[in-house]
Formats: C-alpha cells, structure tokens, sequence
C-alpha cells in the first residue's frame, strides 16, 4: 500500500462523506424542531452530494473509469458490491431530489415519509462509496483506466 492516492477520487469521496454527515445533523435538527437550521443543512448536504457528482461525472466523461485491480477471485464480488453501490447511489439521489423539492414546496406530508428512507439510503450509499474507494485505491491499486469519450470514439 506505498501507492500514492489519486486526487480527485479522493475529494470526490470526501464530499458524500461530507453530506452524508450534514443529512445525519440534518435529521438531529428536525428532530429537536429546529426547522431553518435543518434546512439550510439540508441543503448544503444536497450541494455537498451535487459536487460529488460534478467531479464523478466530469472525471468519468474526461478521464475515465478505473477498473478493479484486485485478486481476480475478488472480481466477481466487486463487480455485485459496485452494482449495489450505484443502484443505492441512484435511488438515494433521486429520492434526495424529491426530498428537497417537497421540503421547500412546504409538501411536508410527503417530505416527512420520504425523509428517514432518503437518509438511511444515502447512508448506504456513503458507506457502500467509501468501501469502493478503499477496494479501488487504498487496499488494492486500481486497475486500466479508460476515457468514455475514448471508449465511444474507438481511440
């Protein structure tokens, strides 16, 4: 493990860190009552969430996905784990959307049913996000990485 980290992986996972920790102050805040503050923290986990998904976007479009580099034993199981990790990632953002949507629509029927599932699925998805960086660049080095512009254009 004497591999050098690479950079924007690693903010990328800081900042799902980051706004899975401001949803859990979030959830504190509204439970004692304290609505503006669960708000404005609310949506700074929301930001938090979104530039994550900026720089995973952009480095995924511009520079590419890095592949497993791991034990080819462990592949398949990286493989199943990856696939939960995005399918949590994909349901705990939209369902995020739709939490800040209904709480600043004042839609608070729907908002106080959805939040708690919301929360505990973006968990998920922060947990399951880390454990992928750590199997990609800390416990294991990472595999090819290819552009998905190269990838398309056949270069």
């Amino acid at each position: 493990m004497d591999h050098t980290l690479p950079i924007l992986p690693t903010i990328s996972t800081s900042f799902i860190v980051i706004s899975a920790i401001l949803v859990a102050v979030g959830w504190y805040q509204i439970a004692k009552r304290k609505v503006e503050a669960h708000k404005r923290t609310m949506l700074f986990a929301g930001a938090a969430a979104l530039t994550f998904f900026i720089i995973y976007a952009s480095r995924t479009i511009f520079i590419g996905n890095t592949s497993f580099g791991g034990p080819d034993n462990l592949k398949i199981f990286y493989t199943v784990f990856l696939i939960f990790h995005i399918t949590l990632a994909t349901l705990g953002g939209i369902m995020g959307l739709v939490n800040i949507y209904t709480g600043l629509k004042d839609k608070l029927g729907i908002h106080r049913k959805l939040g708690p599932a919301t929360s505990i699925i973006w968990f998920g998805t922060a947990v399951t996000g880390v454990t992928v960086y750590l199997l990609l660049y800390v416990f294991y080095k990472g595999g090819e990485t290819t552009s998905v512009i190269k990838a398309i254009l056949g270069s």
